[in-house]
């Protein structure tokens, strides 16, 4: 018997297949969710689905549908899609959707990302835990869906001409300078999705020359995995940056939705860099707006934001805080240290592709190479995330409290320290393991090994 307790995450549904769940799960999973869109007032009438080049996730989004059309609502099947094109479709077409994909995880995951009409997040906390509770009571049952209930139409609908001109509609690329870029797609999404946006597949070309590592479509992963986040993963892209004299590398994650850039030298330049960049684009259109950024992103990211005018708003790691405060406050842009870009003009949703145009107009706009550019936004010393395995987090979190009492200390996300000189820790669990994460950042590389070896020290000792 599949417990889905074990897949139904803070946001999304994830485990591996077919151990953790199957076609079975992914059918009550989808009744599930067609009643508890059903139950609000103003609920819509079809579901769209797109997913991603898993092997299994054609089988898995079509069991989904069934359960969708079970419950007589219709299903729009956009077919392959990055995570950030489902996000469109939902938002352009104001329709509830789902997404099959596992992200940046290994070819034996898959998942769902689900959200309601306009792009809007489902998590625990707003609906996730209402679908599970729903779908495993069908599977103890053994149906995945009432019986004698009616059909929904099912229809496919091909949307990715539309999303690539919807987002070149948001920058203007036209008067840039001819730049030469590798692009990584890991064999996931990004190599469908590149040609459209960036490519003269669907539209007209751009003054770009494109040299493309890993576009085939392949689940499997046969080169890397598809996680960026991961500098093992990046060595490819950097070492053909330098083989081409390219003007920069991108490389996307499994579903295309996070994208991670590398500079002329092949040397990474931080999310919090490209935060901060495209932060002081979109304040330059939105004079005074409100920017947010995750507790994690370097200090600079705030920094940069007031000295253009801007309003910073710190959040919680993770996109449905993110996604909740932008529409709280209506911000016109969000960033994360994972490198997700939530944009307003894309409903609120992130876009790794969007975050790529900007970057792309900013650098071609002006004749500085991107080491240098960068530099505007690069001000401190970081870590990276680092996980260390914590039998007892809350008990460790409360050591390092104890010991760092006398310094500034908040909880919004885990604990974070700040010290007189300006350099702080974020130590905070994992929601899913026995983790703890630690994120430290200073003025110069002394004192943020010096601060990351001691607190390494007490955690792991």
């Amino acid at each position: 018997m599949f417990d889905l307790s074990l897949i139904v995450k803070a946001y999304d549904v994830r485990g591996t297949v077919p151990d953790q769940w199957d076609e079975r799960c992914a059918e009550a999973l989808g009744t599930a969710f067609a009643q508890l869109l059903r139950q609000a007032p103003d609920h819509r009438d079809a579901v769209l689905i797109a997913y991603d080049m898993r092997e299994s996730s054609p089988g898995l989004a079509a069991a989904f549908a069934r359960g969708i059309r079970g419950e007589g609502l219709a299903v729009i099947e956009t077919g392959l899609g990055s995570t950030d094109m489902l996000y469109y479709a939902s938002g352009v077409l104001d329709l509830p959707g789902a997404m099959f994909t596992a992200s940046h995880n290994p070819a034996r995951y898959n998942g769902i990302k689900m959200c309601r009409a306009g792009a809007r997040p489902i998590g625990q906390s707003s609906g996730l835990a209402e679908i599970r509770e729903r779908a495993q009571a069908l599977l103890d049952r053994g149906e995945a869906r009432p019986a004698g209930e009616p059909v929904g139409a099912h229809e496919r609908r091909d949307l990715l001409a539309d999303y690539a001109a919807h987002l070149r509609g948001l920058v203007d690329l036209s008067g840039i300078r001819p730049l030469k870029l590798v692009i990584d797609a890991g064999n996931g999404m990004g190599g469908y999705t590149v040609p459209a946006v960036l490519g003269d597949a669907v539209l007209p070309a751009l003054p770009l020359t494109i040299v493309p590592l890993y576009f085939e479509l392949d689940g499997t992963f046969p080169n890397h995995e598809a996680n960026p986040l991961d500098p093992d993963n990046l060595v490819d892209l950097q070492v053909a940056v330098r083989k081409h004299g390219a003007d920069l590398g991108l490389a996307f994650d499994g579903d295309a939705d996070r994208c991670f850039v590398v500079d002329e030298r092949g040397e990474p330049v931080s999310p919090s860099a490209i935060t901060g960049l495209v932060a002081v684009r979109e304040l330059a259109k939105y004079p005074g707006a409100t920017i947010i950024h995750n507790l994690i992103t370097s200090q600079a990211v705030p920094e940069i934001v007031r000295e253009h005018g801007g309003e910073p708003l710190r959040s919680r790691v993770g996109h449905s805080f993110i996604k909740a405060e932008m529409a709280r406050t209506n911000a016109v842009f969000g960033g994360e240290h994972s490198a997700h870009y939530y944009f307003r003009d894309f409903w609120f949703a992130d876009t790794g592709m969007l975050a790529a145009l900007h970057l792309l107009a900013a650098l071609g706009e002006q004749e500085r190479p991107l080491s240098e550019l960068a530099c505007e936004f690069e001000r401190y010393v970081s870590s990276g995330e680092i996980n260390s395995t914590v039998p007892d987090q809350a008990g460790k979190l409360a050591e390092v409290k104890r010991v760092y009492g006398a310094a500034e200390l908040d909880e919004l996300d885990g604990l974070t320290v700040r010290f007189d000189d300006g350099a702080w820790v974020n130590l905070r669990p994992s929601n899913t393991e026995p983790l703890l994460r630690l994120n430290v950042e200073a003025s110069d590389r002394e004192r943020m090994t010096a601060l990351r070896d001691e607190l390494l020290a007490l955690i792991r000792g």
